[in-house]
């Protein structure tokens, strides 16, 4: 009988700080980096624990990798390669007391440490005309229906309450890489503009800001351009602008800010009637109206702000690999405010330690778009790293590319995919398609995209709210 022996060679920290890893994502948050977060945070243990916090703080970021997993099944992930050390194998009691003591500070720390730009000058869709394009916008993660979490987070009211809690979060993100640049999260009373302006901190100069017609406002605009950055952004129908100045282009410059802003702003319009052709037939038309600060025409022709305007749909890509991807369409498993904040933070640190892992990938292979990434397969492979302690820490210090990185480059997604329209389906009574069910397809479909530019002299109509 043929046999076949393989004997690997681990290497994890010693003692009782051996469960404490996350595969090769280990080497992006290492050792020291969460022993700095713990420190300045105030949560280091006064006594050689049999949990340090070292530990739970990779405990909690690995429930974030294994969403589908107990306390107990991701504890057994952590030390499933780790036979023969003589580790403990605490109760949930003790990991629940654990994730209690740490709090959220140290997470928070940890994804403001790695937070930020990952792409670089000449690479796929980071960068238009100079200018590095970021995104922001929202989305709702659901949460547990507990006492002490509804009184801060509330459930969406129409007809009548139903569902469960929502908390709104908002992240900014560099386009081409997804990479997150900052976040803020809260309850649902609080609308995008109010969380938005939080993350302004994080924009400067040169960068472009992509946003939805809920950023149509001239006190924030002004804050994103304070800040150094430019924006484009999708206008209401509630604005009317003021054409001063027709260009050649179609669009125009006018004034924004009465009543607002100490001094006017000026700013450039630009209206184009879009028509979009799904793959069944359907044919859709819709008038667009973009505000930008960018009024040069000669440099940032109309017709190409409208395509690029495009990319602020990569938010909702990031938005799910989060939410369908991570958290599998789940709950969050936390029981209280504290414990949501960290869960949520240790989600958007780990989703950010695997895009730099991918960025790491996508520097060793020039003229690779980071879009041929699989956010499933960094997140799968990630996984089977921790299970089997692979990479924990780096053999050579110049190799880029580890397990991750060869699996992404394997599983490379087709180049030069179609723009495709998301199914938008009524999944539950929180669903904000509910107002217009049945007006958006029910599969996903590739489709075209024509816009004549033009100006509506009369304004545009209304959108259905949604």
């Amino acid at each position: 009988m043929e046999k076949s022996v393989i004997t690997r060679l681990v290497e994890v920290a010693g003692g009782v700080y051996a469960p404490g890893h996350l595969g090769e994502l280990t080497q992006v948050i290492d050792f020291d980096l969460v022993d700095a977060v713990v420190q300045e945070t105030g949560v280091r243990e006064k006594r050689v624990r049999l949990l340090p916090s070292r530990v739970v703080v990779y405990f909690v970021l690995a429930l974030a990798v294994f969403e589908d997993c107990s306390y107990r099944a991701t504890w057994g992930k952590l030390t499933a390669a780790l036979a023969g050390l003589g580790l403990v194998r605490p109760s949930v009691s003790a990991l629940a007391r654990a994730r209690r003591r740490v709090g959220p500070a140290p997470l928070r720390r940890l994804f403001e440490t790695l937070a930020g730009v990952v792409g670089l000058p000449g690479q796929p869709g980071v960068f238009y005309r100079g200018l590095r394009t970021v995104a922001v916008d929202g989305t709702y993660l659901h949460i547990p229906e507990r006492e002490q979490i509804t009184r801060c987070y509330r459930k969406r009211v129409g007809r009548r309450e139903a569902g469960y809690p929502l908390l709104r979060l908002l992240v900014l993100i560099e386009c081409g890489t997804r990479a997150l640049l900052a976040c803020a999260f809260g309850p649902d009373s609080d609308g995008e503009p109010v969380y938005g302006r939080q993350l302004l901190d994080a924009l400067d100069s040169p960068m472009l800001l992509l946003a939805d017609a809920n950023f149509d406002d001239a006190a924030f605009l002004h804050a994103v351009g304070e800040h150094g950055a430019h924006f484009l952004v999708r206008s209401t129908a509630c604005r009317r602008p003021v054409i001063g100045q027709r260009l050649p282009d179609g669009s125009y410059l006018t004034r924004i800010g009465y009543g607002k802003l100490p001094a006017l702003m000026l700013v450039r319009i630009i209206e184009a009637q879009v028509t979009v052709t799904l793959a069944d037939g359907t044919v859709r038309h819709e008038p667009w109206r973009l505000i930008t600060s960018l009024t040069d025409h000669t440099r940032y022709p109309a017709h190409e702000l409208i395509d690029l305007y495009h990319e602020r749909w990569q938010s909702e890509t990031t938005y799910y690999s989060i939410k369908a991807t991570m958290l599998h369409g789940r709950v969050l498993r936390s029981r209280s405010i504290p414990g949501i904040e960290q869960e949520v933070y240790a989600l958007l640190t780990v989703y950010q330690t695997l895009i730099r892992t991918a960025a790491d990938t996508v520097y060793t292979q020039p003229g690779l778009d980071t879009d041929r990434i699989s956010f499933t397969t960094l997140l799968t492979t990630a996984a089977d790293t921790i299970t089997t302690a692979t990479a924990v820490l780096p053999t050579t210090p110049t190799t880029l590319i580890g397990p991750i990185g060869h699996a992404a480059l394997t599983h490379l997604l087709p180049t030069g995919r179609p723009r495709r329209v998301k199914a938008r389906t009524r999944k539950n009574p929180t669903s904000k398609y509910g107002p217009n069910a049945g007006q958006h397809p029910a599969t996903t479909q590739t489709y075209t995209f024509h816009a004549t530019i033009t100006i509506f002299e009369k304004g545009l109509d209304p959108r259905t709210k949604r």
